[in-house]
């Protein structure tokens, strides 16, 4: 027999713990369900020497600002801190670990199966960001090459690198940041589809989603965004890539045309012998356990009319970045979303669609 509750939350890192807030101001009955053996989300597998790029006071869920950090920046192990008091804090309902296999529909609700069990909900929130899912873009040779691969998602030290020839493929932060440190221990190479966009150094986190902010309302109003050019995903200027920048490692070239057996060939033809490769290229959002609802998509991720599916509407989506949200991949932007979500689920459990909500609101 399924468990009944009236919502599940997929996924325990940042967005379904902001989700979880709101859910629980308004007396809802629902589940957390997180496939973590701990708490932290996609930060329990970063690399080791990660940090935000926005002060902990511009980097806080609902509710409970972030510590101060020692640092300019808090460092990944002060967030997994953080996630795992304000978990505590509040008491949420999280089981772990609990990896979810599928979302189907019943007659009235979406059944959740898992490797726990299963749970019949009246509405399920999808938040498992994208760490799980990383793009790795194919590239002609790529199966005859000999060297190590791996993505920025796999990546912890550049220790293991040392003395050899690697390659940092990526223009965004996180290509910017592991070269900065890999470049301390080998030969680096970075390479880019573009040649980077660097910020000025007095812009970071905070600056970056108040114009994320300002270009949100300007569109919601119908209005031309008049903000400075810059987003989340050009370089913020952390002190690590400012100190590359001090060493002249910033310095990118454009794709090679393919690989073979010990390197890449470039599009002039050179050769470079090359040991390993580590892919910054970004992720997908994960949602393979969706396929059985067959949600059509647009541009790879599902439509939806702010946070709800179009096409399931008993289905909400938080954390995944600018399609459902701006900047609400980041712990501080996460929060509109994440709000937003809970004031339609609760308006949804009301109406003749879900039958009656189990108790009052606040």
């Amino acid at each position: 027999m399924a468990t009944q509750v009236d919502v599940v939350v997929i996924g325990g890192g940042q967005a379904g713990l902001a989700t979880s807030y709101f859910l629980r101001r308004a007396a809802i009955d629902y589940v957390v369900l997180d496939d973590q053996s701990a708490p932290g989300g996609a930060w329990r597998h970063t690399w080791d020497s990660l940090h935000l790029f926005s002060p902990a006071q511009w980097s806080s869920l609902p509710g409970w600002l972030m510590p101060a950090s020692q640092d300019e920046y808090p460092s990944r192990n002060e967030v997994i801190e953080y996630l795992t008091k304000y978990e505590e804090r509040y008491q949420f309902p999280v089981l772990r670990p609990v990896h979810v296999l599928s979302v189907s529909r019943l007659t009235k609700g979406l059944l959740v199966t898992t490797d726990r069990g299963e749970w019949s909900a009246k509405a399920v929130v999808s938040a498992t960001g994208t760490w799980s899912a990383p793009y790795i873009p194919a590239y002609p040779g790529c199966e005859v090459f000999r060297g190590r691969q791996m993505h920025s998602a796999q990546y912890r030290s550049p220790n293991e690198f040392q003395g050899q020839q690697v390659l940092v493929v990526g223009g965004g932060n996180s290509g910017a940041q592991i070269l900065a440190e890999v470049s301390k221990e080998c030969k680096a190479t970075w390479v880019t589809l573009h040649e980077p966009v660097f910020l000025p150094d007095d812009v970071d986190g905070q600056v970056l989603f108040e114009r994320a902010t300002a270009r949100w309302k300007a569109l919601r109003d119908g209005l031309t965004p008049a903000v400075p050019v810059g987003g989340l995903g050009d370089i913020v200027m952390v002190p690590p890539v400012r100190e590359a920048r001090n060493r002249g490692v910033l310095n990118a070239r454009r794709p090679f045309s393919r690989f073979d057996a010990d390197g890449v060939v470039w599009d002039d033809g050179v050769h470079s012998r090359v040991d390993a490769v580590i892919w910054c290229t970004g992720f997908r959002p994960a949602l393979d356990f969706l396929r059985p609802l067959q949600l059509r998509d647009v541009d790879g991720v599902p439509r939806t009319d702010g946070t709800r599916a179009r096409e399931e509407p008993r289905l909400w989506f938080v954390g995944y970045g600018e399609w459902c949200g701006a900047a609400s991949a980041t712990l501080i932007g996460v929060m509109r979303g994440a709000r937003d979500t809970a004031q339609e689920i609760a308006q949804f459990l009301l109406s003749p669609e879900s039958g009656e909500l189990s108790h009052a609101l606040d």
